[in-house]
C-alpha cells in the first residue's frame, strides 16, 4: 500500500493526488564540503561545569579568602601547629573537586546515554546522526514527540503541528506547512514532515537551549539557600566581634604582640563554618554518583532534595505505570459490519501512519495490511483530537474516510456502543472506536455523523515494579494522582490492579477555577480524559494548595506539566521533548528508581540538617567566647591548634561521617529555623560553661605556666560538652555510630597521655581538683543540653 507525502499534487488524468517525489537530501560530497567550510552544528552540549569551574567554585569562595588570610597571619606570628587549620581548608577544598569531578564524569557519561540522535536525509537515505553531526542544509525528518534542534524552514509537512510553548509561552500547538520557520527548542506534538537546516551551531538557539537543560547546576533550593542565610547572619555578627576581640588582645600584652595576634586568630577562625558548605556539596555530588549508577540522570543537583520534599506525585499512566507495548485482544465489530472488510480497514489504517504510537503498532501487529488500498489523505494522532484518521481508494473504485480514536469523543452520549465500551473499560481494557466519516478528514465537525464500525480491544502491559513503588509512596505518605489522557474508568481499572484506590474522575468535568480543581484534586485519585493543558493546569492548582508536586511522564503531552512541576521525572526512552525539560530522567525507563531518589534526597537533607547544627553550635560558641573575654578584658582562652582540634574531633570527622549515612526520616521544611533552634542555645550552653570553666581557672592558677593551664581546662570543658552535643546529633544510635563517639573520645584521651602531643598542642592538665571542676562544669551543660533539647522539640515549632 502506499499513502501520499507532504507535497502531493494532482495528477491531470486522475483525480487522485499521487505522491511527490521525496527531497534525497544532501550528498556525501556536500556534507563533505560544508564540514570542510565549518557550517557544522559543533556547539558541545555540556552536562556538567569545567574542571576549572569546578575548581574556582570550590576554591575561590568568601570565607576561604577569610581563612586564608587568617592563615597567613598565622604562618609568620606562631609555630605550624596553630596553622592546622589552613591545612583542614586545603583538605575540605581537595575533596570538594575531587568528589564534583567525579559526579561531572559519571553525568557526563550518562548525559551521552541518554542523548536522542536526530534522522537527517543523506544521499536519499534516512540515517540517525548525532546532534553535533548536523551540517548547514540538512533535511532533518522529525515526527511526534521530537525536538527541533536547530532552526531551519520546512520542506514536507503532514497534518505537522509544533508546540513552541518553550520559546512563546503560548501552550497551543502550531501548524507547520512547507515554507514555514521551524524554531529550534520546540517540539513536535502531532503529525510528521521533515525541514531544512538554516541555522546550526552557536546561530541556533537550541544550543543554548539544550546546554541550559542538561547542565549540573546548584540552582535554587531551600537546604542551599537556608545555609547562605545562615553565612551571611555569621558573617556580620563576625565582624564587630572580631574588632572588639582585637582590640582586647592587644591591650592584653603581657605574653607578647605574636601571642595575642594568635589568640585573636583562635577566636576568629571557629566563627566561620567553611566546611558547611563544602560537605552540602559533596553530599550532593556523591548522591549523583549513586544514582549515576542505578541508570538515572540527575540533571541539576538540587532535584535529589526537591524530590525528597514532594508530597504529591502525578503519574502519567502510560509509559509509567504501564509498559509501553500493548496487545489486541478482541475485535467487536458494530451494527453488521463485516469483520473481513474490517481488519483491511485497520490494516490500512496502520499503515498509513509513518510513526504509529503504541495503540496503532498493535493494531498493525494484529492486522496486515492490504496491498490494493491507497491512503490518499492522513490524519495524524493528536492528543487534544484524540483520534486520527486517513481516508483511501480502496482498489476497486470505491473511497472511504476513516476515525480510529477514543468511544466517548467520537460517539453521541446516548450511543449504546458507549455502555459496552464502559464495560470494557471496567476490566482495565483500552477501547477505540474504529468509525466511517461522513466528511472531509480536514473538517472540524468531521466526527459528526460518523458511522460505528467496531470496537477495538487492547489490553495494556503493566509494569512489573509499578505496584510496589505505589506502595512505597503511600507509606511514605506521599499522595499518587494518575493523570491520563485515556478514559477514566480504564484508567482507574489499571490503578486498582496496581494496589492504587480512590475516587476516579473524568477530567471534562473537571471546573476551570483553580480554587475548585485544587480541591476536587485533593479528593479524586485517578483522573483520565485529560488534555496536556489540562495537566499543567492541574499541577498548578496542587501547587496552589502548598503541595510540592512531582510530575513523571514520557511523551510530549507531558512537557508542559514537566516543565511547571517542582521536579520533573522522565523516562529514558521517551521522548526528546520530555527529557530535555525533566530534572530527572530514568534511562533505564524503570519507575522502581524513583524511591532510590526520594531515598537519596532525604539522605541529603536530613544528615545536613544534623550536621548544619554540629557547626553552627561551634558558631555561636566562638561569637559568644569572643564577646566575654571582650568585655571580661581578658585573654583568649585558646590557640588556633586547641579549636582546630576540638574542630576536627567533635565536629569534622564525625560530620563526614553522618553526612554520607544511611537516613529515611521524611524531609521536612524551615532548615534555618529547625537547625538554629537548637544551634543557638547548645551552643550558649557550651560558650557558658566554657568561661565559667576558664574564669575559675584563672582564679586557681598562679605563676609560670597558668596560662597553659588555665587554657587546657577550658578545652577540656569545650571537648566534654561539644562531645554531649555530637552524642545527642548522632542519634538514634547504632553500632557504627556508637564506635564514631567512642574512638572521637579516645583520641582526645591519647592527646592527653601522650608527651609529644601534649606539647604539640600545648595542652596539659595540671593537678587534680581543676580538671575534675571541669568535668563538674560539663555535667552540668550536658543536662542542661538535654533539658534545652526536650523543651526546644516540645514548645519550639519547626
Amino acid at each position: 500500500m502506499t499513502h501520499t507525502d507532504a507535497g502531493a499534487e494532482l495528477d491531470p488524468v486522475h483525480p487522485v493526488p499521487v505522491p511527490a517525489r521525496r527531497a534525497p537530501g544532501l550528498s556525501t560530497a556536500e556534507v563533505a564540503d560544508r564540514v570542510a567550510r565549518g557550517e557544522v552544528n559543533d556547539v558541545p552540549v555540556r552536562s556538567s561545569r569545567s574542571l576549572g569551574e569546578i575548581v574556582r567554585a570550590n576554591v575561590f569562595t568568601r570565607f576561604n579568602a577569610i581563612i586564608g588570610v587568617l592563615w597567613l597571619i598565622m604562618l609568620f606570628v606562631a609555630p605550624v601547629q596553630d596553622s592546622l587549620f589552613g591545612y583542614v581548608i586545603i583538605a575540605n577544598t581537595g575533596i570538594g573537586i575531587v568528589q564534583e569531578w567525579r559526579a561531572k564524569k559519571t553525568l557526563d557519561s550518562l548525559a551521552v546515554i541518554g542523548e536522542a540522535k536526530p534522522t537527517v536525509r543523506r544521499d536519499g537515505t534516512a540515517v540517525e546522526v548525532s546532534t553535533s553531526g548536523i551540517v548547514l542544509g540538512d533535511l532533518i525528518e522529525i515526527g511526534p514527540g521530537d525536538k527541533v534542534v536547530v532552526d531551519g524552514e520546512c520542506v514536507e509537512a503532514d497534518g505537522l503541528e509544533i508546540d513552541e510553548s518553550l520559546l512563546t509561552g503560548e501552550a497551543d500547538p502550531v501548524v507547520k506547512r512547507p515554507g514555514d520557520a521551524v524554531m529550534s527548542g520546540s517540539f513536535v506534538v502531532a503529525g510528521g514532515g521533515a525541514f531544512e537546516a538554516t541555522k546550526v551551531g552557536r546561530e541556533a538557539y537550541a544550543a543554548q537551549l539544550a546546554e541550559e537543560a542538561s547542565r549540573f547546576t546548584l540552582v535554587h533550593s531551600e537546604l542551599r539557600t537556608g545555609i547562605s542565610t545562615i553565612l551571611k547572619y555569621v558573617t556580620w555578627m563576625m565582624i564587630p566581634t572580631a574588632i572588639g576581640l582585637v582590640i582586647s588582645q592587644l591591650v592584653v600584652k603581657q605574653h607578647g604582640f605574636k601571642d595575642s595576634i594568635a589568640r585573636t586568630v583562635g577566636g576568629i577562625v571557629p566563627m566561620v563554618p567553611e566546611g558547611l558548605v563544602l560537605l552540602t556539596s559533596v553530599a550532593f555530588a556523591i548522591g549523583v554518583i549513586r544514582l549515576g549508577r542505578k541508570q538515572c540522570l540527575v540533571q541539576e543537583l538540587p532535584a535529589i532534595e526537591g524530590l525528597a520534599r514532594v508530597d504529591t506525585v502525578c503519574l502519567d499512566k502510560t509509559g509509567t505505570l504501564t509498559e509501553g507495548g500493548m496487545d489486541v485482544t478482541e475485535l467487536r465489530p458494530l451494527g453488521g459490519a463485516d469483520e473481513t472488510y474490517v481488519r483491511k480497514v485497520l490494516g490500512a489504517l496502520g499503515e498509513s501512519d509513518p510513526r504509529p504510537n503504541a495503540s496503532l503498532q498493535a493494531i498493525i501487529a494484529a492486522y496486515p495490511d492490504s496491498e490494493e488500498w491507497r491512503c490518499v489523505e492522513s490524519l495524524p494522532f493528536s492528543s487534544a483530537r484524540k483520534y486520527s484518521g486517513a481516508s483511501f481508494s480502496e482498489g476497486n473504485g470505491e473511497s472511504s474516510a476513516w476515525l480510529l480514536g477514543a468511544p466517548d469523543v467520537l460517539l453521541g452520549a446516548d450511543d449504546p456502543a458507549l455502555a459496552e465500551t464502559g464495560r470494557l473499560n471496567e476490566q482495565g481494557l483500552r477501547v477505540l472506536l474504529l468509525a466511517r466519516a461522513a466528511g472531509e478528514l480536514d473538517n472540524p465537525g468531521v466526527t459528526r455523523g460518523a458511522e460505528p464500525t467496531a470496537l477495538v480491544v487492547l489490553e495494556q502491559r503493566l509494569r512489573p515494579d509499578a505496584a510496589q513503588t505505589l506502595r512505597y509512596f503511600a507509606e511514605q505518605d506521599v499522595h499518587a494522582k494518575v493523570i491520563s489522557g485515556d478514559n477514566a474508568v480504564s484508567v482507574g481499572a489499571v490503578a486498582g490492579k496496581l494496589g492504587l484506590t480512590g475516587q476516579v474522575v473524568d477530567a471534562r468535568q473537571l471546573p476551570s477555577d483553580q480554587g475548585e480543581m485544587a480541591k476536587s484534586l485533593d479528593e479524586g485519585t485517578v483522573f483520565g480524559r485529560v488534555t496536556p493543558q489540562q495537566k499543567r493546569d492541574m499541577v498548578g492548582a496542587l501547587q496552589s494548595r502548598g503541595h510540592t508536586v512531582a510530575m513523571t511522564g514520557d511523551g510530549v503531552n507531558d512537557v508542559l506539566a514537566l516543565k511547571d512541576a517542582d521536579i520533573g521525572v522522565s523516562m529514558g526512552s521517551g521522548s526528546e521533548a520530555t527529557r530535555a525539560v525533566a530534572q530527572i530522567v530514568l534511562l533505564n525507563n524503570s519507575f522502581a528508581t524513583l524511591p532510590s531518589v526520594v531515598a537519596e534526597g532525604r539522605r541529603v537533607i536530613g544528615n545536613i540538617t544534623r550536621v548544619a547544627t554540629l557547626f553552627l553550635v561551634k558558631t555561636v560558641y566562638s561569637v559568644l567566647l569572643a564577646v566575654l573575654v571582650a568585655c571580661w578584658r581578658v585573654e583568649y582562652p585558646f590557640l588556633p591548634r586547641h579549636l582546630t582540634m576540638l574542630s576536627t574531633l567533635t565536629i569534622g570527622i564525625p560530620a563526614f561521617f553522618l553526612a554520607l549515612a544511611p537516613n529515611t526520616e521524611r524531609a521536612q521544611p524551615h532548615f534555618v529555623r529547625r537547625v538554629m533552634r537548637y544551634s543557638i542555645p547548645g551552643g550558649v550552653i557550651a560558650g557558658a560553661a566554657t568561661f565559667v570553666t576558664y574564669l575559675i581557672a584563672r582564679h586557681y592558677y598562679t605563676g609560670k605556666g597558668s596560662l597553659e593551664a588555665e587554657t587546657s581546662a577550658a578545652t577540656l570543658t569545650l571537648f566534654l560538652i561539644s562531645m554531649w552535643v555530637l552524642a545527642i546529633i548522632a542519634r538514634p544510635y547504632t553500632w557504627w555510630r556508637i564506635t564514631l563517639v567512642a574512638s572521637m573520645g579516645a583520641a582526645f584521651v591519647v592527646v592527653l597521655i601522650v608527651p609529644w602531643l601534649q606539647h604539640f598542642f600545648a595542652l596539659k592538665l595540671v593537678g587534680v581538683t581543676m580538671p575534675w571542676v571541669a568535668v563538674g562544669i560539663s555535667a552540668v551543660a550536658a543536662v542542661a543540653l538535654e533539658l534545652v533539647w526536650r523543651l526546644v522539640d516540645r514548645r519550639v515549632p519547626a
